[in-house]
């Protein structure tokens, strides 16, 4: 007898023993390593979403895992029959935006005057010379996700883009949300979120087709326990009320004049230039971070007379409105949901994932899957599609509940080894929940702003997700408001492209860093209708003003 073994959807028979590693090399999978089996590195993690009882127990190496991670190199097959399924922390590149606001990125409204220079042979960061080299100068911006990190390589002196990359957060491990990695972080005092996830950078970076040692600065943006966790900061103060960065606590106290953070690439554990300059954008207040800061400055809110919002859907919803005169902020703690975290068949937007749903006349599902391959799982866009055409068809009703007390919808028959894929009546309560988060968050912003949603000019979804997202279905189940189309653009990773630009000017670096002096931070738990919007909110019905919005 064998165990069918699939990793990141390719099967094999697994005859005896034999680690994850090994099959997961047979298979031809790039499994990130440093140590080559050894157990040290802590970079070969898996998740194991079925049988778990045919694998070894965990080892002294694993100490540190919990739930269905497991260390490839460390995990053995020892069951005689069933099926195991897991996938790598990188089951391939994700889906990357390489447009923002309608504009490529070759295409900027700016003058490149970074702060890396050359004069002569000399490389000068900041006026300080750090190398004698006439090769070229290279710089990194990074979107520090929660759920995705995304990377852009970029030549410093020209403005363009070389090369970029994307790959799911190793740190899921910590948990899927900022309050579980903040727990993580807190408990286990050997920085090892930070290591881990150095460690799969450094692969992305040495993957780039440039020497690293030519990377001369890096722009990190992210929310605020994404971004401290990498600068090696305590983040327990993020986690308890009124969550705060140390950034902001040592501001408050005079002790700094930003919240943003500065450290060597050496510090950083990554193999571009020693002496890069890493650069943390400053964040906004709270878990409103550096995404947001740097979301504000891709929309050049600094110059708008317009009144906009920005909302970036994800595991950490960030909610701007405002313009050059006035700006409020607001993070709304979503989970993961809507990114596939927490959801049976949820995954992130690779390769199987299902992105588009439609329900024929006749009641069949018509999906459109990314790559074009047999479906393995769901992605957000593909969950607010589902939804939309449940609730459109009777299927499902405006508390998230299925017709005739059906439990499960399935999707996607899996034909031979592949599995189905279907939602639970628990996972839309999961996505109204995420649902009502957000829409708590935009009610009290525009109650606070003292404005109606029709009053919005210009409402940006921003975002890898905002991008794919169809506006009709958004609308229909309440994820955003029911707003005239036309006011509503997919304005794409606004995180990375306010990245990029503070990455390549300074003097736009500064406007980001005069820009978040001036936000006013809502805190949505002290609002006193905060738990009626909530509630509302978890509904699957569009989202319109309340009585109390003003």
């Amino acid at each position: 007898m064998a165990v069918t073994l699939t990793i990141n959807g390719q099967s094999i028979e697994a005859v005896g023993g034999g680690s994850l590693f090994d099959y997961a090399e047979t298979l031809g999978i790039d499994v990130p390593t440093s140590c080559r089996k050894q157990g040290k590195c802590k970079e070969c993690m898996v998740e194991v979403v079925e049988g778990m009882n045919a694998l070894s127990g965990m080892t002294e190496a694993e100490r540190h895992l919990k739930g269905k991670f497991r260390l490839s190199c460390q995990t053995c097959m020892t069951g005689t029959e069933g099926h195991v399924r897991c996938h790598t922390m990188r089951r391939g590149q994700m889906r990357i935006e390489r447009h923002a606001l309608g504009l490529p990125v070759s295409n900027r409204p700016f003058e490149v005057d970074g702060l890396v220079t050359r004069d002569g042979d000399r490389i000068l960061i900041d006026g300080i010379e750090v190398e004698r080299s006439t090769g070229p100068i290279y710089g990194i911006a990074m979107d520090l996700g929660t759920t995705t990190v995304v990377l852009r390589l970029l030549d410093l002196e020209s403005g363009e883009l070389i090369a970029d990359t994307s790959f799911e957060n190793p740190q899921r491990f910590g948990g899927s949300e900022v309050m579980s990695r903040i727990a993580y972080d807190t408990e286990h005092s050997d920085k090892l979120l930070m290591r881990t996830l150095a460690g799969y950078l450094t692969h992305a970076i040495e993957k780039f087709p440039v020497d690293p040692k030519t990377i001369y600065e890096m722009v990190v943006v992210g929310n605020s326990t994404m971004r401290d966790i990498f600068f090696r900061q305590n983040v327990y103060s993020i986690g308890q009320t009124p969550y705060r960065s140390l950034t902001e606590i040592e501001m408050a106290e005079g002790r700094r004049t930003t919240t943003s953070l500065v450290q060597s690439g050496l510090r950083s554990l990554l193999p571009i230039h020693p002496r890069a300059r890493v650069y943390g954008a400053p964040i906004i207040s709270g878990h409103v971070g550096a995404d947001a800061a740097a979301a504000m400055l891709a929309v050049d809110l600094a110059h708008e007379e317009r009144l906009i919002a920005v909302m970036d859907i994800g595991t950490n919803t960030e909610l701007i409105v405002g313009n050059r005169h006035r700006i409020l902020a607001a993070s709304c703690p979503a989970g993961p949901a809507f990114e596939g975290g927490t959801i049976t068949c949820g995954m992130p937007a690779l390769d199987g994932a299902i992105e588009e749903v439609a329900i024929d006349d006749d009641g069949v599902f018509r999906l459109r899957v990314i790559g074009d391959v047999p479906p393995t799982g769901i992605c957000g866009s593909g969950l607010v599609d589902a939804l939309s055409e449940l609730l459109r068809t009777g299927r499902m009703n405006d508390k998230g509940r299925f017709e005739d007390d059906v439990q499960q919808v399935t999707l996607y028959r899996g034909q031979g080894s592949d599995a189905d894929v279907f939602l639970l009546e628990s996972d839309v309560s999961e996505l109204a929940q995420a649902k009502g988060a957000n829409v708590a968050g935009l009610h009290v912003v525009f109650s606070s702003y003292g404005i109606d949603f029709d009053d919005i000019d210009v409402f940006y979804l921003a975002g890898g997700f905002g991008r794919h997202l169809s506006v009709e279905a958004s609308k229909r189940i309440g994820l955003v408001p029911s707003l005239d189309s036309a006011k509503i653009v997919q304005a794409g990773n606004t995180a990375i492209e306010g990245a990029t630009i503070a990455l390549l000017s300074k003097s736009k670096r500064q406007e980001l860093e005069n820009l978040v002096r001036n936000v006013q931070h809502c805190r949505l738990e002290t609002h006193p209708s905060f738990f009626d919007f909530f509630v509302e909110g978890c509904q699957f019905k569009p989202v319109e003003p309340m009585p109390c919005a003003k």
